[in-house]
């Protein structure tokens, strides 16, 4: 049944409700509780680890709840987790109406949230993509969500390349400054993106060149991404204690490694686990002996159930990703400068592609101002 104009409205509320926050691993999501077309309690889910969005609009309402309907973008949790089932307390709260969004796509809900609902006699209906104005709402949803519905489908997580360049591609000077290609707008953005990923990864050359932090430095960010480094022999064992990667206090940094019978490599592993370093040890690829190979790296954050990684390494670690085809995203910010050389790096490194025509593309392209920087976002299509 298609929505009535009311309906959308509210809707449209819940969805505006839903990109606030910094949730992952979980989805966005956002709820508005509206009573004889009055709004009574709106919310949406602030962190992993909160209360729901669902929640904090059923304790807005209070006992205005009763015979009232809920609109919420996702479909209501069914299960225990951090936090109790939704369902629970929208039945308890005697909601009389539930519009959703999408269906939640994690295993453990997937559709028997609204069996629940509705087999406590709540009136529930969902968006309809038969319908042009609905079908655009679940379209936004989709974007809005795109990390956590890529994980859940795929059971992989969903890798973003990105980078900061100038309009020919350079993400450094010949002489290796970078600092700043982009603007304060860009690099705030950038920080944003961190917060949507679990994880943020560099390789050790930028580690010790760029001596980044990798936090996402917002407010209303409470779980910082677990950094990741390539470090085939452990250099970063041997850089002062000063750098911010090694401050644990900061955020949880790894540093995956080769395993390898090196003197050396065993002192810098000692002192890096001294100051709360995880270390993990990959066996080499016999194709690639010297380089930590990405495809073991991705297998672990895979295991540890993670939904996303933001690669902010330079064109090296883009490329391994990119040649083992584990990469799905870009979000490449472009500035108005022109910095050339032949020497300076590019965004993309590695061997490349030996024909054009196997050169894999970038679709459903997106672009963006941001202040005097343009960035441009896209799926990587093989």
């Amino acid at each position: 049944m298609a929505l009535n104009a009311a309906d959308f409205h509210w809707m449209q509320r819940a969805v505006r409700l839903a990109k606030r926050g910094f949730p992952v691993p979980n989805p966005h999501v956002g709820a508005v509780i509206v009573k004889d077309g009055t709004l009574v309690g709106e919310g949406f889910h602030p962190y992993a680890g909160a209360p729901h969005a669902e929640v904090f609009a059923l304790q807005q309402a209070g006992e205005r709840a009763a015979g009232a309907t809920l609109y919420v973008t996702l479909e209501p949790c069914c299960h225990f987790g951090r936090t109790p089932p939704c369902t629970n307390a929208i039945v308890t709260a005697r909601i009389a109406r539930v519009v959703v969004g999408m269906l939640d796509p994690n295993p453990a809900v997937n559709g028997e949230g609204v069996r629940q609902l509705r087999n406590a006699g709540i009136q529930v209906e969902l968006l309809d993509p038969a319908v042009p104005a609905e079908a655009k709402l679940i379209r936004a949803l989709e974007t809005i969500n795109r990390v956590y519905l890529f994980w859940r489908r795929h059971g992989r997580p969903l890798i973003t390349l990105k980078s900061a360049m100038s309009l020919d591609g350079k993400i450094a000077t010949r002489t290796g400054d970078s600092k700043w290609i982009t603007g304060e707008r860009a690099r705030r953005y950038a920080h944003r993106l961190r917060a949507e990923h679990q994880a943020v990864l560099i390789g050790v050359e930028t580690a010790l060149r760029d001596q980044p932090q990798l936090t996402a430095r917002l407010p209303g960010v409470v779980n910082q991404p677990h950094r990741i480094v390539l470090d085939s022999c452990l250099r970063l064992g041997e850089a002062p204690a000063s750098l911010p990667l090694l401050n644990i206090r900061l955020a949880k940094t790894t540093v995956f490694h080769l395993a390898q019978a090196l003197p050396e490599q065993e002192h810098r592993a000692q002192r890096l686990r001294a100051l709360g370093v995880e270390l993990i040890a990959l066996e080499p690829d016999p194709a690639q002996p010297n380089r930590v190979p990405v495809a073991q790296v991705v297998a672990q954050l895979q295991q540890w159930g993670y939904s996303s990684v933001l690669v902010e390494g330079g064109g090296q670690v883009a490329a391994a990703f990119l040649e083992a085809r584990l990469a799905d995203r870009i979000a490449y910010f472009y500035a108005p400068k022109l910095i050339g050389g032949a020497e300076a790096r590019t965004a993309l490194e590695g061997l490349g592609i030996a024909r054009v025509a196997d050169a894999p593309r970038i679709t459903n392209l997106t672009t963006r101002k941001l202040g005097e920087d343009w960035l441009v976002e896209g799926e990587i299509e093989w």
